[in-house]
């Protein structure tokens, strides 16, 4: 069995397991899903070369500028609070309590130590997020000034909101705080447009962004129109995914899903893609992009590693564009991985002292040292030196080519 195949069929065990407590889930296979499957191939090769990021985001027109520093790695995303106050069935996590605002398993207590963080890491975007943010405008403005007043002044923000607190009055000091742009989930109000109307004017950029729900397909693409009108200028389409919080209510629906790192439901993708079919046979002109699973589990992880391990290797160490740190000898090859953290977990950790906050550096093996023979040695320097079309078939080489590459394109399913 190919190294691919053996992954694969590792996922497919891993999400019936977790999601064991659902027994009538649909899971998709290569027999219930032929007409799907004919659909899908047909409507992403109308979308011809509009795909960006090793062809796992389909757009329309353009993406916001957002949108490109996530997918370039150099964005931090700052979850002002875990409390929301609207109850979307996709939600992923459960939202439910106010806490620290943190990021990637950092708290940051004060403005200043998120801004420095910011600063230290040379991040190009910075977005809030939550829970709802407008729940706490206060400390959302707090930090956003911060980082205005610290950081790059080219530094690009946004803000995501429900939007069910959405005052002219609240967009306007974000607005002069330096916000420059905001993401509202319709979704949580019924797919209204009228708070979009308190942001027009006032925040330069106004996105649109929601999961691909396959029951409001026609709602949205008779929206759009409307959408323009209203001042939107971008719409991005996430694909509904699997979660254990989400799970009791997804599981009521009836979706198939895709096995995944995470399980993903095959008729959002389905949704996204023919709303992008549809603006583009019309010349809509507004921005929409599909925010695949692959495209966020991929591009973000490998991102963040990425633009972390920049900013602490040293100067002769080679990083991959997963982010992970190669260490190819004459006859064995390694990687490891740099983590981040606010504790020290043993003697050999790096301290990073800064005004604000102290930070703890550990370096984890990520693929262990290998030995290699000269057969395999000549394979691996091949490798390494230009991304291969096709996914290697060997265990070893396969394991090598998970620590260089970012995976192409949406899988089969």
């Amino acid at each position: 069995m190919e190294a691919f195949d053996a992954y694969l069929n590792g996922l497919v065990n891993k999400n019936k397991d977790t999601f064991s407590a659902y027994p009538d889930l649909k899971w998709a296979s290569y027999y219930n899903i032929a007409e799907a499957r004919e659909k899908r191939e047909e409507l992403m090769n109308k979308l011809e070369e509009n795909w960006i990021f090793k062809d796992t985001k389909p757009y329309h027109k353009q993406i916001s500028k957002g949108c490109m520093t996530c997918g370039l790695g150099s964005w931090s995303c700052l979850f002002i609070t875990g409390k929301c106050n609207a109850s979307c069935f996709y939600c992923p996590a459960s939202q439910l309590a106010d806490e620290t605002p943190s990021t990637q398993g950092l708290n940051f207590e004060t403005p200043e130590s998120y801004a420095e963080y910011v600063n230290f890491f040379k991040f190009k975007g910075v977005s809030f997020s939550g829970g709802e943010p407008l729940l706490f405008l206060d400390r959302t403005l707090q930090y956003l000034k911060q980082v205005r007043k610290k950081c790059d002044p080219n530094i690009y923000t946004w803000m995501y909101t429900n939007g069910i607190l959405a005052e002219e009055q609240k967009f306007r000091k974000l607005a002069s705080a330096g916000l420059n742009e905001v993401r509202l989930d319709i979704g949580a109000t019924g797919f209204k447009l009228d708070k979009i109307r308190f942001a027009k004017g006032i925040i330069p950029n106004i996105t649109i962004e929601i999961p691909a729900i396959p029951e409001e397909k026609e709602k949205l693409k008779q929206l759009l129109p409307e959408m323009i009108k209203a001042g939107v200028t971008n719409l991005n389409l996430h694909q509904l995914r699997l979660t254990k919080h989400n799970a009791p209510k997804l599981s009521k629906r009836n979706y198939t899903y895709v096995h995944a790192e995470h399980p993903i439901v095959l008729e959002s993708e389905l949704t996204a893609l023919e709303i992008l079919n549809y603006a583009r046979g019309k010349s809509l002109d507004i921005g929409i992009n599909y925010c695949s699973f692959h495209f966020k589990n991929r591009f973000q992880k490998a991102g963040f590693r990425k633009q972390i391990t920049n900013a602490l290797a040293g100067p002769d160490e080679i990083i991959t564009e997963k982010g992970f740190i190669r260490n190819f000898e004459s006859n064995s090859i390694g990687y490891k991985a740099m983590v981040v953290s606010e504790h020290k977990s043993n003697e050999n950790n790096r301290e990073i002292q800064l005004k604000h906050k102290n930070y703890f550096v550990r370096v984890e093996n990520s693929l262990s040292k290998t030995q290699l023979s000269d057969i395999q040695k000549t394979e691996v320097e091949k490798l390494v030196k230009t991304e291969p079309q096709k996914i290697p078939e060997d265990q070893l080489l396969f394991q090598i080519w998970q620590m260089e590459y970012i995976e192409k394109g949406l899988r089969d399913i």
